[in-house]
């Protein structure tokens, strides 16, 4: 007797499509909402793994936009350290959805608030992206400006993208209690200091989730009617919880949290897709050979397998000679990786 699960494809039964599948050889695992072309202009956002996709999709010959490209003359890995060609911007990570918003927020507003410099050490730093100054700057005034031109640059970037890409990272974050502006990174781990008066942590709900996202996708419109919005999670665990739990669980919830909404997300926007790179690098059949030692680390076999599906599902396979070899970023900028300094 016929039933829907007689004609199904392969890819479509446990054992087909993963026991028995070569782990890095999943080309057929997506079909896109909308496929990328040479005539889109791509901006990237989002988590350190988002740095990676970016690289593949300049390597694909694809147009991915930078408003703030380094200056003229400085090496790469300087350029990398001070967190120029990471995105589309020098906003450094964006882990969740409600840090995005709020920063598409402040880009339109074209406004930096001043509540938000660190010091440390009689230097001062950007809070929204303190990681970008190593050496932090001379005055408030100077973040201050360095902002004012850094969110207009952005505006005029998004206003120029057909495609926004993000990676989404995390559910947990640390806000300020008087704005409920979101860091990305707790006060004290690289400038400021912390204060639980001033601060609070927050672990954002499916919900919250994804009522941001719903409003992400407005406000990319706001900037360009039409951008599409295409969506993955990113595979790294995370460093350490703040949630008083343990940190496998943790993960487990933030990764689940996030992998739910943004499929529901596609799922109910035509101009929103999901792509499965956190499905591909925990995919069981790698038996683990796509984490570092740390079991955190993606390793070059896991962001290559990532990129060649990407890529295949657009038609953009690197064995057709339109694309070169893909490569990996060695070490991306990752803030929340920081915080292994403090464990015992």
């Amino acid at each position: 007797m016929a039933h829907p699960y007689s004609d199904l494809p392969s890819s479509a039964f446990w054992r087909h499509g993963v026991a028995d599948a070569a782990a890095d050889q999943l080309q057929d695992i997506h079909c896109p909402a909308f496929r990328l072309d040479e005539a889109d202009c791509i901006a990237t956002a989002g988590s350190c793994f988002a740095q990676h996709l970016g690289r593949a999709l300049r390597d694909a010959g694809l147009t991915v936009l930078d408003g703030e490209p380094a200056p003229k003359g400085i090496a790469p890995d300087l350029a990398h350290r001070y967190g120029f060609g990471l995105y589309s911007g020098r906003y450094g990570n964006i882990y969740t959805a409600r840090q995005m918003v709020q920063f598409l927020d402040e880009v339109a507003a074209g406004q930096p608030d001043p509540a938000h410099v660190w010091q440390r050490d009689g230097r001062y730093f950007d809070a929204l992206r303190p990681g970008l100054e190593p050496n932090g700057l001379d005055s408030a005034q100077e973040v201050l400006a360095m902002r004012s031109s850094h969110l207009a640059r952005v505006g005029a970037t998004l206003r120029q993208a057909d495609v926004f890409v993000f990676t989404l990272g995390l559910t947990e974050a640390w806000r300020c209690r008087a704005t409920g502006r979101v860091y990305p990174t707790c006060p004290g781990v690289i400038a400021g200091s912390y204060d639980p008066e001033l601060h609070e942590f927050v672990n954002f709900s499916y919900p919250q989730v994804q009522q941001d996202l719903i409003r992400l996708l407005e406000r990319l419109q706001d900037f360009k009617a039409g951008m599409r919005l295409l969506l993955t999670v990113s595979p790294v665990p995370l460093t350490a919880t703040a949630s008083d739990s343990h940190v496998l669980p943790a993960t487990q919830y933030s990764k689940a949290t996030l992998r739910a909404a943004a499929g529901d997300m596609a799922s109910a926007h035509e101009q929103v897709d999901y792509f499965p790179s956190y499905e591909i690098v925990t995919n069981p059949a790698a038996r683990g050979r796509f984490y570092a030692d740390d079991l955190r680390r993606v390793t070059d076999a896991g962001v290559a397998t990532v990129m060649k599906a990407f890529l295949a599902a657009h038609g953009l396979n690197p064995a057709d000679g339109r694309v070169r070899q893909v490569r990996t970023i060695a070490d991306p900028v990752c803030e929340d990786a920081m915080l292994e300094a403090f464990g015992r």
